[in-house]
This record gives structure tokens, C-alpha cells and sequence, in this order.
């Protein structure tokens, strides 16, 4: 009793897994559903298109075969009486026509020779009386069509399925040409029903086996493709949790397998970049200690002397030898030269610490850029093309420094004069900066934005730091921007500034029934 008993809940606990496992966010149950549904659609479709033309087929030549009949039947039987037959005439001839191979009711009508209406009728469907007969079948019967050269006849077959009593069947009739009787034809198509009807019941089962191999055969298949998933998401948890030497064994040539390469060359990048991360935060400590211990002190007293001697410079007194006043000048413009490289390098380790913060300000692109071209007296080596009115939400000062470095970087190493030209794309900014130089050498591009970069490894002394388009770039990422270079195809070099305009929303985000068919013409010519 307790060895049944523990069998009864390992097989409840191993329903419960089951289940579990597919649940409706589950993707397992969704290919299961996706395949069944594709299965489904494909078999209804199928089934469906099967059924129509055997049902078509089937009628057409049950219907084809009667209409034939009945027709060399009203030219033998119906054509043989006088154009007044008596009513034991029309009866005796509706009772031969009947009796062909088909097996149909048939009713003749016609005027006896005092002019009264005389009907002939074999039996079935009650009787088969002329109310059984459709109206519009009667009136398309013994209308009578204009003779043409297209139409030879001025009455043809007519016929019509119906249903009487849940029986199928088909409704024919004409008339002779010449005078004589009007014939109509009834015959049942059940036999054809039902033959349909087995059909149909053959095809809705193979659809529903179809829709339990497609199960069977979408569960064989997630089972396939979900192991690798469910590897790949072990191994993206333990990315997750550190484990940055994790990796996944790679089995064969299929997407599966391009997945696992592509998650270990992520996985590779990700921890070479990591392992980077760490080594520059390692530096750029080190960096600003050093700094702060070598730099700050001696340079502060350089700079009071160097102010000292400038004082001396401006005098009217002449203090300062003319012999010595070439050096002394020197000694000044080196000192500020040291006092910007140093701001320089402070600014460079605030963005490698991520102290460096927005102040954001509404701001005309166009006053924006005049600002910054006039404090530097660039005037008349820059042409500006931006519209006053162009506003942008940003920090001024980061902004100005970014103009600053693109333009005099384009003035110092491009050609005059330089364009900077203001668009908007979308909900960015985007601020082309283009000088008339030689452009920048293909082998220099990729390192143009490089901290302490110089494209002339022979004068590593010059009046730049190296640092100014880096600190561009920067101030451009801490916008949510980017700025690429590249060669004019017109000439020179492009520097293009792509900003939000409005760098809040990422200041927010960082910090937040059955009818009668219609009348069918056979075709055929009346009788």
C-alpha cells in the first residue's frame, strides 16, 4: 500500500513539473501553439479545398448525367405527342420518362385541345406538382428568348438544386420548340450527400490528426531548440551574478550555434572590457594622486611669479630688459599653457570618476556658437549657417568647450575659412563643423578622439595638449551625443556634433439555414 502510494505522488509531482512547464508565458507552449495553428489553418485549407471540387465534381457530373437524360427523353416521349395531348397521353408519357435509367420524377403540362391545362405526372415528391416547382425555375422556363445568330433557340434547359425536407435536389425543366408540352424533372441527390458527407467526415479527421502530429511534432522540436536556450540563459545568469570566465560549448553549424559563439565573443568582450574598466580606474586614481602631489603645488607658485612678471610686461615703467622680454613672455605663455593642460587633465579625471554633472540651460544654438566664435576672435575665419530661433535644452559651458576644441582644432590643422552649420534631425541637434584643409589621413581617424593623440609623431611638442577632442567627446556622451570625423568628399575634414535637444529627459532616466441555389442555363438548347 505504501510503495502504490508513493507511486501515485511521484506521478502527481511529475504532472505538476509538466505543467508547470507549460505555461502560458512559456515558450514551449507557444511553438506548440504556433505549430497547431499553422497545422490547423494549413488542414482546414486543404480540407476545405478538397471538399469543394469533389463536391463540385461530383454534382456537375450527377447533374450533368440527369440533365442529358431528361433532355433525350422530352425529344423522344414529349417530342412524339401532338401539340394538344389528351391527359391520359401526357400521363402514360410522363410515366415512360421516368422510367429511363436515371430514374427521376417527371411532370408534363400542356393544353388539351379544348384549351384547358392538363398535367401528366409520374409520382414522387408528393406528387411532384407544379408548386414544387420553383417560381423563378417556372418563369425562366416559359420565358421566350429573342432568336439571334447567337442564340438559335427560344427556349433552353433550365435547372436548379433545392432543398425539400432536408433532401437535396435537382429542379429541371423546358420547353419544346414548335409547341408541344413543357416538361420538369425532379431528381433526388441524396446519394451525392451523402457520399459528400463521408468525405467531409474523412477530411475533418485527417485534420485532426494532422493537428496531433503537429503537437506531437512542435513539442519534439521546442524540446530541441529550448536545451541550448536554456543553457544560454544558465550561462547569461552566471554572467550576471560575476562570472565573467563563463562559457558555452559550441556544437555544430546551426543558428543555435551561432548564438552560443556570439554569447562567448560577448562573454570574451565583456570581460577584456571589465578587466580594462578596472585597470584605467586603477590608473586614473593613481593619475589624480600624483597630480594633485606634483602639479598643484609648483604650479601654483609659478603662476604668482608668472603674474608677478606680466604685471612688470604691462608696465609703463619698463621694468623687464628688453633682452629678457622674449623670455619672459615665453615663461608667461607656457605658464598658461601648463594651467590649461592642467584644467585639462582635472576635467579628464572628473569624467573618469563620474563626478561630472549637467547644468542645463535653454539655449539658442545660433546666440550659442556666435558666443563662442566672438570670445575667441574667430569671426572672420568661421562661417556660420544656422537659423536664429533653433533651440536647444543643454549645458552651455560643456557646449562651449565642445565648439571650442572642433573649431580651433579645424582652424589650427584645416584650412580656412571653416563652416559650422546647424540642422535638426528628428530630436537631435546636429552641429557639422567643416574645414578646407588636406583632411585627416586614413591611419589617423580611428585615433583622432585618443587622449594625448598627435598625428605627427615627430613634433610631439606643439601647442595643443592632445586632450581637447577627447574632452569633446566627452562632454558630448555626458549629453546622451556623439561626435564623429570624417573626410569631405568636397574636401577637408568633418567633425559632426549629434546632441538631444533636450539632455533632461536623460539626466531624468540616469537618475529615475440552406438557400436555392441560383437559376443555372444548362447551356443547352430547348427541346
Amino acid at each position: 500500500m505504501t510503495d502504490t502510494q508513493g507511486g501515485l505522488r511521484g506521478w502527481t509531482a511529475g504532472r505538476k513539473g509538466s505543467l508547470s512547464r507549460l505555461r502560458f508565458t512559456s515558450l514551449r507552449l507557444r511553438l506548440v501553439v504556433v505549430f497547431g495553428l499553422v497545422a490547423l489553418t494549413a488542414a482546414v485549407s486543404a480540407s476545405g479545398i478538397a471538399y469543394w471540387l469533389n463536391r463540385e465534381a461530383v454534382l456537375t457530373r450527377a447533374q450533368d448525367a440527369v440533365l442529358r437524360d431528361f433532355q433525350q427523353e422530352m425529344q423522344n416521349r414529349a417530342g412524339a405527342l401532338p401539340v394538344h395531348p389528351s391527359q391520359d397521353e401526357l400521363q402514360h408519357a410522363a410515366g415512360q420518362m421516368a422510367g429511363s435509367s436515371q430514374r427521376f420524377s417527371v411532370l408534363l403540362v400542356a393544353q388539351d385541345p379544348s384549351g384547358k391545362t392538363v398535367y401528366g405526372n409520374s409520382g414522387g415528391i408528393n406528387g411532384f406538382a407544379l408548386e414544387d416547382v420553383p417560381r423563378s425555375l417556372r418563369a425562366a422556363v416559359n420565358k421566350r428568348q429573342k432568336v439571334t445568330d447567337a442564340n438559335k433557340s427560344p427556349y433552353h434547359l433550365y435547372w436548379q438544386r433545392i432543398d425539400e425536407h432536408g433532401t437535396p435536389y435537382l429542379v429541371a425543366g423546358t420547353r419544346l420548340i414548335g409547341g408541344g408540352p413543357t416538361g420538369y424533372m425532379a431528381k433526388s441527390l441524396e446519394p451525392e450527400a451523402k457520399d459528400l458527407n463521408s468525405l467531409a467526415w474523412s477530411l475533418g479527421i485527417a485534420t485532426g490528426l494532422a493537428l496531433i502530429g503537429s503537437a506531437l511534432l512542435a513539442q519534439a522540436a521546442a524540446t530541441t531548440v529550448l536545451k541550448p536556450v536554456q543553457r544560454l540563459g544558465v550561462a547569461a545568469r552566471s554572467l550576471g551574478e560575476g562570472k565573467l570566465d563563463t562559457r558555452l560549448r559550441v556544437t555544430g553549424t546551426d543558428e543555435l550555434a551561432d548564438l552560443s559563439r556570439t554569447f562567448n565573443n560577448a562573454a570574451e568582450a565583456l570581460e577584456k572590457r571589465v578587466a580594462d574598466m578596472a585597470a584605467r580606474d586603477d590608473a586614473s586614481r593613481r593619475f589624480v594622486a600624483d597630480m594633485s602631489h606634483e602639479l598643484r603645488t609648483p604650479l601654483t607658485a609659478i603662476t604668482a611669479v608668472t603674474e608677478v612678471l606680466e604685471e612688470e610686461l604691462e608696465s609703463e615703467a619698463g621694468g623687464i630688459d628688453p633682452m629678457v622680454e622674449p623670455a619672459v613672455r615665453l615663461v608667461v605663455s607656457e605658464t598658461r599653457r601648463l594651467n590649461d593642460l592642467v584644467e585639462n587633465l582635472m576635467e579628464v579625471t572628473r569624467f573618469d570618476a563620474g563626478t561630472a554633472r549637467l547644468v542645463l540651460d535653454d539655449v539658442d544654438i545660433a546666440d550659442q556658437i556666435t558666443a563662442c566664435i566672438d570670445a575667441r576672435a574667430w569671426l572672420d575665419a568661421v562661417e556660420l549657417d544656422a537659423e536664429r530661433g533653433t533651440h536647444a535644452r543643454l549645458d552651455p559651458r560643456r557646449l562651449d568647450v565642445i565648439l571650442a576644441n572642433l573649431i580651433g582644432n579645424a582652424l589650427k590643422h584645416g584650412g580656412s575659412p571653416v563652416r559650422v552649420s546647424v540642422r535638426i534631425d528628428g530630436e537631435d541637434l546636429v552641429i557639422a563643423v567643416r574645414d578646407h584643409g588636406p583632411g585627416i589621413p586614413e591611419d589617423v581617424l580611428p585615433h583622432v578622439f585618443d587622449r594625448f593623440y598627435k598625428a605627427s609623431a615627430s613634433r610631439p611638442r606643439s601647442e595643443g595638449s592632445g586632450l581637447g577632442l577627447s574632452i569633446a567627446l566627452e562632454n558630448a556622451h555626458i549629453h546622451g551625443g556623439e561626435i564623429t570625423a570624417a573626410n569631405s568628399p568636397k574636401g577637408g575634414a568633418v567633425f559632426t556634433l549629434r546632441l538631444p535637444r533636450d539632455a533632461s529627459q536623460l539626466t531624468e532616466e540616469n537618475g529615475e439555414g440552406t438557400k436555392n441555389d441560383e437559376i443555372g442555363n444548362s447551356g443547352k438548347e430547348g427541346s
